[in-house]
């Protein structure tokens, strides 16, 4: 029988600006329904049948099916970057959009262009524009956020998230709840978003570690948070919370006794206790003639792997060790003289999980039973079966360590799934936001800030609180935060607008007028969004933020310091506190971060043509032949008809997917 026949096509589809333009507005259609505080939910179905409500940007875009190279690299962009700082999906899709609907304006109005070279003289502009934006972010938008940004936020201090006074009592604890509320409110509902932001404030002050930064403890958790929560279904979410210990997501192997008030011992095993019969390279005798010949045969090795487990147990029990955590499944024999001598075993507990154990405790895991030593013991105050909804699993709690585990409940699987990584989320955001992106030296060198000539606010504006200075190099210091709800875009367009106008006058012409324009119009998109139910709102709060900065170039509002005095730059100023109590927080950082994002994704104004493969099957060849064999038409007499009607839809089919 004939096979089916294979093609390879590669054509080559010229990519036009205009072409980008409507892939990442047919990405933006799709997620502006979800964007801002009157946004809704996206309903869709997983592949599993499951139906899912979610509000997460990224979610929404990993959920579609896309077929376009292009709407495939930009949907990655969005990953990576949300991967990275845990915020800002939709902002980017929505930004990125907005910048590339300029640039085609701008392009399609250039001296250059006209309507026999159109095609060619807008993408050779685009090109152009998208390499002065990302040069211009490179080397002056870092210059004014520090300068013209940061100064009117604030810092919030990483002693904030050890307190346990709730809203509105406590200021200190309610700029971190702020915060963490605001990030919430974009990904879940917002009815729990307050008592989620308490807990994530709750975790923080359990892992806070007392001689390492804030940004240390946030990149630990970050890093192990697959084995420090569990996810529990068919409860509320108001049933999350923080239990003491490390959560081991297996159940004992063996009957776990019970030790009251006494301290146990465990260590971690990455191998088998008892030594496998037969490995790789092995070489065993059978016997010959009913005799068991060489010192290699079957029984003796039975009988020696039988006599090394008994070694290895009785040495865990000199040593005291009443609890052993396995990487791999133990063998019965193993199980059984494990609970003789009364050990509590867990099996197949997953490398993750050990690995923090091992960490938390500072204990070497034993890879040899044969060298099993004092330092591969750890110390626990106790090891428990904890049950969990429907599961049960280990708890223990490290004596030199004492860490703690988050529970983490929902009504569905899909709802657990969507807090747990909300939270993970939470947990990038505020690590970007005590880790700010630093003005490079050489930047530094070339352009002071207190000298700069295209800045739209004097050196003598900033603040000790959220810059600082050292050496001419300004920066953000960790945690500075400013108030939701557009402030930052509103502030970062009027800083443009300045460093265009100053550009202009002093001829300084590095980067070019046109650039700055472009991305202070395209940053209002974002407040323009977020007030589109209430265009006198966007106004209002616009004029509020442009006079507030003419007057009063620092805070937007009114704070308490630790010790309970009000910090007031100009009483009386009731409507600066709108920003905090109405809109909540967001990070400076993860903006800048975005900006950058965005404009280096600009890159896809450089992409003119894509590269396509296809693979074309030719099953209608086969089937006629298959038809005409000699041997087969007797057989298949009665199904001709069947099999031309087979051919045909084939054909319609392939035409429909080429196509």
């Amino acid at each position: 029988l004939k096979k089916y026949k294979l093609e390879v096509m590669l054509s080559v589809k010229h990519l036009h600006l205009k072409h980008a333009l409507q892939t990442v507005c047919t990405l933006e259609a799709v997620i502006l329904r979800s964007f801002g505080p009157e946004g809704g939910q996206v309903l869709f179905t997983r592949d599993t049948g499951q139906a899912m409500l979610s509000c997460s940007g990224t979610q929404i875009l990993k959920a579609l099916r896309l077929e376009h190279p292009l709407a495939r690299m930009v949907v990655e962009c969005v990953w990576k970057h949300s991967a990275v700082t845990g915020d800002g999906s939709k902002t980017f899709v929505l930004l990125l959009a907005s910048i590339l609907r300029l640039i085609h304006a701008a392009a399609s109005k250039a001296p250059g262009v006209s309507q026999w070279s159109t095609e060619a003289a807008e993408a050779a502009t685009a090109r152009h524009l998208a390499d002065k934006l990302l040069a211009f972010a490179m080397t002056e938008l870092d210059d004014l956020i520090c300068v013209s940004v940061a100064p009117h936020g604030f810092c919030v201090s990483s002693e904030d998230f050890t307190t346990k006074t709730q809203l509105p009592s406590c200021p200190n604890g309610f700029c971190v709840q702020a915060l963490l509320s605001s990030f919430f409110h974009t990904r879940l509902d917002y009815v729990h978003c307050d008592f989620l932001s308490g807990l994530a404030c709750e975790l923080l002050g359990h892992w806070k570690f007392q001689n390492d930064t804030l940004s240390f403890a946030l990149q630990f958790l970050n890093d192990n948070f697959p084995a420090l929560h569990t996810q529990v279904s068919g409860f509320p979410v108001s049933s999350s919370h923080v239990i003491e210990g490390q959560v081991i997501h297996r159940d004992f192997a063996t009957p776990c006794l019970q030790v009251n008030n006494q301290p146990v011992k465990a260590v971690v095993v990455t191998e088998y206790l008892q030594p496998k019969l037969l490995r790789r390279g092995d070489m065993l005798d059978l016997g010959c003639g009913g005799r068991v010949t060489g010192e290699k045969s079957i029984i003796p090795f039975s009988a020696w792997t039988e006599r090394s487990l008994e070694s290895v147990i009785a040495t865990l029990q000199s040593l005291g060790v009443s609890v052993l955590l396995c990487a791999v499944k133990q063998s019965a024999a193993a199980l059984a003289l494990a609970a003789q001598a009364e050990m509590c075993l867990v099996e197949c507990v997953s490398e993750e999980e050990l690995s923090l154990f091992v960490r938390l405790s500072g204990v070497a895991p034993i890879s040899d039973c044969w060298m099993i030593q004092p330092e591969n013991v750890a110390t626990l105050t106790f090891c428990k079966p904890i049950q969990l909804g429907a599961h049960r699993y280990a708890d223990n709690l490290i004596t030199s360590f004492k860490p703690c585990s988050l529970v983490i409940c929902g009504s569905g699987e899909v709802q657990t799934e969507q807090y747990a990584s909300a939270f993970q989320d939470a947990i990038r955001m505020l690590f970007t936001t005590w880790e700010p992106t630093r003005m490079t030296e050489t930047t530094a060198l070339k352009k002071p800030v207190q000298s700069h000539q295209c800045t739209s606010l004097n050196a003598h504006n900033l603040t000790e609180d959220t810059v600082c200075r050292s050496s001419d190099v300004y920066v953000l210091k960790p945690g500075c935060v400013i108030p939701a709800g557009g402030t930052f875009e509103f502030l970062l367009h009027h800083a443009l607008l300045q460093h265009g106008r100053s550009c202009s006058a002093s001829n300084y012409t590095n980067t070019g007028v046109g650039v700055s324009q472009i991305l202070a119009d395209a940053l209002l998109t974002v407040p323009r969004q977020i007030y589109s139910h209430n265009l006198k709102s966007f106004l209002q709060t616009q004029t509020r933020v442009t006079s507030f900065t003419s007057n009063q170039p620092h805070h937007f509002m009114l704070l308490k310091n630790a010790r309970g005095t009000t910090e007031d730059p100009e009483k009386g100023d009731e409507p600066s506190k709108l920003f905090t109590l109405d809109s909540g927080l967001e990070s400076v950082s993860c903006k800048h971060q975005l900006l950058l994002a965005v404009l280096q994704c600009l890159t896809i104004c450089c992409v003119d043509s894509l590269f396509i493969r296809a693979l074309i099957f030719k099953p209608a060849a086969y089937l006629y032949s298959f038809y005409e064999s000699k041997i087969y038409v007797r057989c298949f007499s009665l199904f001709r008809s069947s099999i031309m009607a087979a051919v045909k839809i084939t054909h319609c089919l392939l035409h429909l997917v080429l196509v």
